[in-house]
C-alpha cells in the first residue's frame, strides 16, 4: 500500500497548493476503496481494502488537521451520500444529525474509518454546501457538498492507487456583469 500512500501525498499536496484552506474550514472526501484497489465501485469484500483505506486516511487526515481544518467524509449511495463529521462541526453549522452508523457495504470503508477515528462522530444528511474544497476518489460525486461555485482543480496527479481522482474548490460567485471588477485573490 506504499503506492496508495505515495499517490495520496502527491494529490493532497497538490490540492493544498491550490486552495486557501483556513482554520475551521471543511474539506470533503468521497472515496471508493474498491476503485482504489482496481475493483468496480462497491464490489470489494469486507477487509479487502483495509490497508488501502488506512494508508489514505493517515495522509488525508494528517494534512487536513495540520491546517486546523475538518475532514468530512461522504458515505456511499446506500446512505444517500450522507456525511460523517465530528459532532461539534454539525452543531456549529446547525446540521441535522441522522441515526445511522456507516458499514462497509452501507456507507463505505472510508466512511467507516472516519467514523471510527473520530472522538464524537455523527452522520448528517448533508452539510449544506459548507465544504470549501474536496477530493473525489473513484467517481463518487462530492460536488454537492462544496459551497457554490465549485471550480475544478486541474491535478497533475490523477490517480490514487487505481482510482481516478478529481478535486474541486469553492470560489465566491461573480456578480455584477460587464462593469464589475473582481478580486483575483478570490478566483
Amino acid at each position: 500500500m506504499n503506492s496508495i500512500k505515495e499517490d495520496a501525498i502527491k494529490v493532497i499536496n497538490e490540492i493544498m497548493d491550490n486552495i486557501n484552506i483556513k482554520e475551521g474550514d471543511i474539506f470533503i472526501v468521497g472515496c471508493s476503496s474498491s476503485e482504489m484497489i482496481g475493483n468496480q465501485m462497491g464490489t470489494s469484500k469486507d477487509g479487502e481494502t483495509d490497508s488501502a483505506v488506512d494508508a489514505l486516511y493517515e495522509v488525508l487526515n494528517e494534512s487536513i488537521t495540520k491546517k486546523k481544518a475538518y475532514l468530512a467524509v461522504q458515505c456511499c449511495e446506500h446512505l444517500n451520500r450522507a456525511v460523517v463529521i465530528d459532532r461539534k462541526i454539525a452543531e456549529k453549522h446547525d446540521l441535522e444529525i441522522v441515526n445511522v452508523i456507516p458499514m462497509s457495504h452501507a456507507g463505505g470503508a472510508f466512511a467507516v474509518k472516519h467514523y471510527n477515528s473520530l472522538k464524537d462522530p455523527v452522520v448528517v444528511e448533508n452539510i449544506k454546501q459548507k465544504a470549501i474544497a474536496g477530493l473525489d476518489i473513484g467517481g463518487v460525486m462530492i460536488g454537492m457538498h462544496i459551497h457554490p461555485v465549485v471550480v475544478p482543480i486541474r491535478l497533475k496527479n490523477k490517480t490514487i492507487g487505481k482510482a481516478i481522482v478529481l478535486a474541486g474548490r469553492y470560489r465566491p460567485k461573480y456578480i455584477g456583469g460587464q462593469r464589475a471588477v473582481y478580486d483575483p485573490s478570490l478566483s
